[in-house]
């Protein structure tokens, strides 16, 4: 099987993951902690998919953290179909949320001008979250590629 950059098991791997968790994480907080962002069906699901991609990135770099710590190889059929299901899965889900977040910001501040008016709504936090959701679903979407090969390479 290919050694591959990024993949399981690597300290490649490991930083791809560590910043999946990290952007999402941060994609979480900023959203969280902005006010009004409750009133949008697609920033709740912002919130609800990051929290998925922060559990699934999360464990797959502690199960990173003890292959390298203990020198085990994670390139086995069952382990690498795994990670390409989960990466796949929620890079769609990912995708999907940033997407739709990206689209009602795009509603709010130039189509019907509501950040401008409502002054409840913090369109800059939100921003800053959905670019921070769009990072973390390009480096889980790297990943995901990198798990697609190596799947065709066993």
């Amino acid at each position: 099987m290919k050694r591959l950059f990024g993949s399981p098991g690597r300290k490649s791997g490991l930083i791809l993951r560590i910043g999946q968790c990290m952007s999402a994480a941060v994609s979480i907080g900023v959203m969280a902690s902005a006010p009004g962002f409750s009133s949008t069906t697609a920033f709740c699901y912002l919130i609800a998919s990051m929290g998925l991609q922060v559990l699934w990135s999360f464990g797959l770099m502690c199960l990173d953290i003890h292959a390298l710590r203990f020198n085990k190889d994670l390139h086995t059929n069952i382990i690498v179909s795994l990670f390409v299901v989960g990466d796949w899965v929620t890079a769609t889900l990912s995708l999907a949320a940033a997407s739709s977040s990206a689209g009602v910001m795009v509603l709010f501040v130039t189509d019907t001008d509501i950040c401008n008016v409502d002054l409840n709504l913090s369109c800059n936090m939100f921003q800053i979250s959905i670019a921070f959701a769009f990072a973390s679903w390009f480096l889980l979407a790297l990943s995901s590629y990198i798990m697609f090969w190596l799947v065709a390479s066993i």
